[in-house]
């Protein structure tokens, strides 16, 4: 516990309440960012950078792209299953051909490009207000004031 002997009269009180209340402020908002930060680097974006790089997807040439030929696969029936699923057989080949040429041409940069697009159109943020300080300290109609 610290001793606050240098605490003479009332003039001395309201500053050291003053520095104790600004350095519980910076705290407050160091660990804030401190936290932000920490949590930062779990978001999905950020572990689509880490991990979606074109040596991760094994792309040696044009020929052997893993990513490309695993979407020419996955892309007709993700849009078949959900976007296109009452429509008739004719509409469901024609989807399933054109996702499957796109498919084959998206790679891990087009990947990563897309959606960090994506996440930046839903990820805007609105800013928040101030809280404004309250403090429940001595009051001034108090005996020990």
């Amino acid at each position: 516990m610290k001793s606050y002997k240098d605490i003479r009269n009332l003039d001395d009180l309201q500053a050291r309440k003053l520095e104790l209340k600004v350095e519980y402020i910076l705290k407050q908002n160091m660990l804030k960012t401190d936290t932000q930060a920490y949590l930062k680097q779990f978001t999905i974006g950020s572990l689509f950078k880490k991990y979606a790089t074109p040596s991760n997807f094994f792309k040696a040439d044009e020929k052997f792209n893993l990513s490309g030929t695993a979407m020419s696969f996955l892309l007709p029936i993700f849009m078949n299953k959900t976007l296109f699923r009452g429509a008739g057989f004719i509409t469901k080949a024609a989807v399933g051909l054109v996702s499957g040429k796109l498919g084959k041409s998206l790679d891990a940069e087009h990947l990563s490009g897309i959606f960090n697009s994506v996440k930046g159109w839903i990820g805007k943020k609105k800013e928040k207000k101030a809280k404004k300080f309250i403090d429940y300290g001595i009051p001034p109609d108090s005996e020990t004031y």
